[in-house]
């Protein structure tokens, strides 16, 4: 028998690991209002995490692709276009961002655990299985890719 494996969908992890972060923030402190300087930052990282999301979506349906996270096998299309161009997971780098406003908002160092141990988690479970199906569909074109562009930024 092959190996199992076990994933969460990414939007799961996100959840689970913001819930961990805000009773990591409540144990450190009692529930108090966001400094100004926080509600700044938290807005800003929330706004690029959101405009990750949705430029990585576009793209994808564009190309008229799955955006399912748990399917890459459904890939019709290698998307390169784009903010593709840049990262080669934009959703996840704006997940891990929209997780960083959210640590930011909460304003402990705890809380930046949250997404910290997200990156571990997506790159182990979900980027480097994706980019075994990928490699193994879009071969040299994949390879010329990922040497060509960044996994996060």
């Amino acid at each position: 028998l092959g190996a199992i494996e076990l994933r969460v969908p990414p939007p799961i992890v996100a959840l689970l690991a913001a819930a961990g972060m805000w009773f990591a923030a409540r144990m450190e402190s009692p529930v108090r209002s966001p400094a100004a300087w926080q509600l700044v930052v938290s807005a800003a990282l929330a706004a690029a995490g959101l405009a990750f999301d949705l430029l990585g979506l576009v793209a994808f349906r564009r190309a008229s692709t799955t955006v399912h996270p748990m399917k890459p096998q459904a890939s019709t299309t290698l998307v390169r276009s784009g903010v593709y161009r840049f990262t080669r997971n934009p959703m996840y780098v704006g997940l891990l961002l929209v997780l960083g406003a959210w640590a930011a908002y909460l304003g402990s160092p705890w809380a930046w655990l949250g997404p910290f141990a997200t990156a571990v988690y997506l790159r182990r479970f979900q980027i480097m299985p994706e980019e075994r199906v990928l490699q193994a569909k879009f071969g040299d074109a994949y390879t010329r890719y990922r040497a060509s562009v960044r996994r996060w930024v």
